[in-house]
């Protein structure tokens, strides 16, 4: 029976859509991350009588036909991009994003990475960077005889040097916008690369058209919505279920087909 096959399909894509659906909450306190939803399609159809064939000499057509579909599969996990809320820390080297754009990382292999998590640090030489130590883009160092950093809404980065009364700007915070910013992949520790399907890179500094202000001492929290991946989850927890059910009424048809005499 195709029914068999078919809600095999059904729990499995209901078991990755599960999985993805606990990767957004697991990451629901991680800073700038974007939650993922898992979208599907049905599989190819028989035909077993075809719509719009002819039904008599007359040339009446068939209005409706029969078509059985062979199940579901999994078209996409796609990335939701709307706007987090903004966490204020107070913290002189926390910046977010309030718009569009990615700031600029350079990895140790000399690729530029994208990301939305703007909770930056001083490596030993005072260069700003990452978490994990990866410099941003253009590389922005800080005076060891700094006494306070001021970060602009365009992204200009001002110091107070010990001693002196006027600001002093050591660098520029850009930002890169893409076509499909949903086609970038993923690597883990809050980065992206550019692909194919995300189109160029396209730099500009905060405020411009197109890219959105920086704010300091604020942090881009994740945009997961609890209640309604929880919500989600039941749902496809239901639609498991019914699945696996499926599979277990076609059983018995076929054990009481086997069983007839």
């Amino acid at each position: 029976m195709r029914s068999l096959a078919i809600g095999a399909t059904g729990m499995i894509a209901q078991q990755l859509n599960v999985e993805t659906i606990s990767n957004n909450i697991a990451n629901s306190t991680t800073t700038g991350y974007k939650k993922q939803r898992a979208e599907f399609q049905d599989l190819l159809y028989q035909n077993f009588r075809r719509i719009g064939s002819t039904s008599s000499d007359a040339g009446t057509v068939v209005p409706t036909g029969v078509q059985v579909g062979a199940g579901v599969r999994v078209a996409a996990v796609a990335r939701v991009l709307e706007q987090g809320n903004l966490n204020i820390t107070d913290n002189k080297l926390d910046v977010a994003i309030n718009g569009s754009g990615y700031f600029q990382v350079t990895l140790p292999s000399g690729d530029t990475s994208y990301t939305r998590a703007g909770n930056f640090k001083l490596s030993p030489e005072g260069v700003i960077v990452t978490a994990d130590g990866y410099p941003i883009q253009p590389n922005i160092t800080i005076p060891t005889d700094a006494v306070d950093i001021a970060i602009n809404s365009s992204g200009e980065v001002m110091v107070k040097l010990d001693g002196q009364t006027a600001t002093q700007n050591v660098g520029q915070i850009q930002l890169s916008t893409f076509a499909n910013a949903a086609g970038l992949e993923a690597t883990g520790d809050n980065l992206f690369l550019e692909t194919g399907a995300s189109g160029q890179a396209v730099t500009g500094n905060p405020g411009a058209p197109g890219f959105g202000r920086i704010t300091q001492g604020a942090l881009e929290t994740s945009n997961v919505n609890v209640v309604q991946e929880i919500t989600t989850l039941i749902t496809a927890q239901r639609a498991y279920e019914m699945n696996s059910k499926v599979i277990k009424t076609t059983d018995e048809m076929m054990q009481q087909a086997s069983q007839m005499k």
